[in-house]
């Protein structure tokens, strides 16, 4: 049997992401399912987890929803008791929008299996293939935002993609 090339090992991470992606979207629907919400609001969590309160209009460009149904993520999120509203400190009549720690710990707990198989997974890499990993998935975040940002610039209002430059 001969060595796999450079081209063959790309093409079999490529091949194998779609799957991997679709299992943790399928996880993530899950798990919003059983606090109550629906899957992009993990999204919204996870924005305000990561970057800290914010305002309704911020989350919209955060998020890339319509005000409208970022409205009505948060009251979804308010009801499953995942955030709260509170007022800007630096000015009263801004309304910022911030996780709970118990919703938050809530949907932790959703994820407490998956974080153990993905440590001991990690196992058998070596520090410099963690850097490695690391690097890719920076880079495929990136690539992939660049892509989304792309993809909402270039559509056209009847829903077509443009074709051309």
């Amino acid at each position: 049997m001969g060595r796999t090339t450079r081209r063959e090992a790309e093409a079999r991470v490529l091949a194998a992401l779609p799957s991997w992606v679709n299992a943790i979207s399928q996880l993530n629907r899950l798990v919003a399912e059983r606090i109550g919400v629906a899957a992009s609001d993990l999204d919204c969590l996870h924005a305000l987890n990561r970057g800290g309160p914010a305002t309704a209009a911020e989350l919209v460009g955060q998020i890339g929803l319509t005000p409208g149904s970022v409205s009505r993520m948060i009251d979804r999120l308010d009801a499953a008791g995942c955030i709260k509203r509170t007022a800007d400190p630096r000015d009263r009549r801004r309304v910022l929008i911030e996780p709970t720690a118990d919703g938050l710990a809530r949907i932790a707990a959703y994820y407490d299996g998956l974080t153990a198989r993905t440590r001991d997974d990690l196992t058998i890499f070596r520090l410099d293939e963690l850097e490695s990993l690391l690097r890719f998935i920076e880079r495929s975040q990136r690539s992939a935002g660049d892509e989304l940002a792309r993809l909402r610039h270039d559509h056209d209002s009847s829903g077509s993609p443009r074709t051309g430059t």
